[in-house]
């Protein structure tokens, strides 16, 4: 006869009420959130790198759950070419030469930007790079940095 466990198996749903009702401890959630943000960063460049010798972008797309609304997933992927500018995107750069990774933007989801343009007097300090981006993503800077990075013209009529 099998013992059953007094410990309880807590599903991702049951996880997802829990935060949803309750303000999580901020600082270590997103210490957390970071460390594994990194960690997901550099073991997709270790990988890219071990048959690509190159200099490569490393883009990070944000999915959020359908059924769970407040789950998201990153996916790293890497690419030759600099990805076009999208709401839920941060691009990243890797220098093969200094083994360096450069960070080139985020664009958040876009209820998030259209906020953060909206209110873009009263944003806190701590976002005002994000706003940055989103105010570049919007007037096309963003666009015209990729098309740049990507040895294209400013006008190229396939890419408009």
């Amino acid at each position: 006869m099998k013992k059953e466990s007094k410990e309880k198996k807590i599903t991702v749903g049951e996880q997802c009420l829990k935060v949803a009702y309750k303000e999580p401890e901020s600082r270590e959630l997103q210490r957390e959130m970071q460390k594994e943000y990194i960690d997901n960063l550099t073991q997709t460049v270790l990988s890219f790198r071990k048959d690509n010798p190159g200099n490569f972008y490393i883009v990070q797309l944000t999915k959020r759950e359908r059924l769970l609304e407040n789950v998201l997933r990153n996916y790293f992927f890497c690419r030759f070419t600099c990805p076009t500018p999208e709401y839920d995107q941060s691009v990243f750069n890797y220098n093969p030469t200094r083994e360096s990774i450069e960070y080139l933007w985020t664009v958040p989801d876009k209820d998030t930007c259209e906020h953060l343009r909206d209110n873009a007097l009263t944003v806190d300090p701590e976002e005002r790079q994000l706003l940055d981006f989103v105010l570049s993503f919007y007037s096309g800077e963003l666009l015209n940095l990729a098309k740049r990075l990507n040895g294209e013209k400013k006008y190229s009529p396939l890419i408009d």
